[in-house]
């Protein structure tokens, strides 16, 4: 991932939150949207049927949000919720946001 950056925090209830942010002029903002693509189309294909609240037993479930700020800049923040096994998998995939 060159734009996002992933926080990784655990919950007491056995859920991994991957939380990540980039903020970027207009220009890049496609570049950014296009990383956002490359991890759910990932997510998609490993756990075709496990996207939903994690509550309900699901693998995977994720909140995209973009807003346009002041001078043209875009953020965009993707969380996703995750089993322990959805986590173990992507931090294999995409490494471990401490490495």
């Amino acid at each position: 991932m060159q734009y996002l950056t992933f926080d990784l925090s655990d919950n007491t209830e056995g859920v991994t939150t991957l939380d990540a942010m980039a903020s970027t002029p207009a220009a890049q903002h496609p570049a950014v949207l296009a990383e956002v693509q490359q991890v759910l189309d990932w997510a998609r294909r490993r756990f075709p049927h496990g996207h939903g609240p994690i509550d309900d037993g699901m693998d995977w479930d994720h909140d995209l949000q973009v807003t346009v700020e002041a001078g043209d800049w875009h953020t965009v923040t993707l969380t996703l919720s995750a089993s322990p096994r959805f986590a173990a998998a992507f931090l294999k995939a995409f490494g471990h946001p401490d490495d």
